[in-house]
């Protein structure tokens, strides 16, 4: 590893060193043709105080355009990954979760009605969402049900992990971790159906812990769509898992 940083610094050093040779036997073969070294150190000095203006330029406002121009660039890819893990996982995972959640009704109500919200309803729900009064129970869904449905999407889920732009999205990767973490406690019992309450009240808080950051971030996407995809919005809201009257055909 030294070896390699050595040899990286090495080979800036000595191109540093043949751009320097460079400008002065350009300098040079210029005096050896004018004879005038007046107008050599004239044009040097004007570059040489032209050069933090320079620096200004590349180093803080291009580079500012073109880091903002390719911020967003990573956040469009990323809002399509994550349209793909509702597509694929997401709208289905949080069906199930709220078939353990004895308050599911209070969140139904809340966020069965998308196709009529406005901006500020989005951000009073998103704001809300921490505040509902979750009450999982693991014990009145059907676990072996989302034991299978998770394991079969694991590669999925996997693929999804491998995204380089999933790093900077710190709660949608916790949200991964989240799903993935229930997904083992699932897989590793054998049996799920005589198990001590205490066993019960673990996987109940992991599937809350899943079932907030899902709500949390299907939300998020939802504001992205209303706002930049109204089609893809659209058809978000006509398959919403929390309406039950929901239907994909448009009436």
């Amino acid at each position: 590893m030294k070896n390699k940083v050595f040899k990286k610094i090495k080979w800036q050093i000595i191109l540093g060193f043949l751009l320097i040779l460079t400008s002065a036997l350009i300098y040079f073969f210029h005096f050896l043709i004018f004879k005038d070294t007046r107008h050599i150190f004239i044009y040097l000095l004007g570059d040489i105080a032209f050069t933090p203006v320079e620096v200004l330029l590349v180093t803080l406002i291009i580079d500012r355009v073109l880091s903002a121009r390719e911020k967003q660039t990573m956040i469009e890819k990323l809002n399509m990954v994550i349209g793909a893990f509702f597509s694929e996982v997401g709208l289905r995972l949080m069906y199930y979760f709220s078939c353990f959640d004895l308050n599911a009704d209070n969140i139904k109500k809340e966020l069965s009605s998308i196709q009529k919200w406005t901006e500020k309803d989005l951000s009073r729900i998103e704001n809300a969402i921490y505040k509902f009064k979750y009450s999982v129970n693991c014990k009145i869904g059907n676990l072996d049900e989302l034991k299978s449905f998770l394991v079969s999407k694991r590669p999925f889920l996997l693929r999804l992990l491998e995204n380089p732009n999933l790093l900077e999205h710190e709660k949608f990767t916790e949200l991964l971790w989240a799903v993935f973490h229930l997904t083992e406690e699932l897989e590793y019992r054998k049996d799920l159906h005589s198990n001590p309450d205490s066993d019960y009240e673990h996987i109940s808080g992991d599937i809350k812990r899943a079932y907030v950051l899902i709500i949390v971030e299907w939300l998020k996407y939802i504001k992205h769509l209303k706002n930049n995809y109204p089609y893809l919005y659209s058809l978000v809201s006509r398959i919403n898992p929390f309406d039950e009257e929901a239907s994909v055909i448009v009436s």
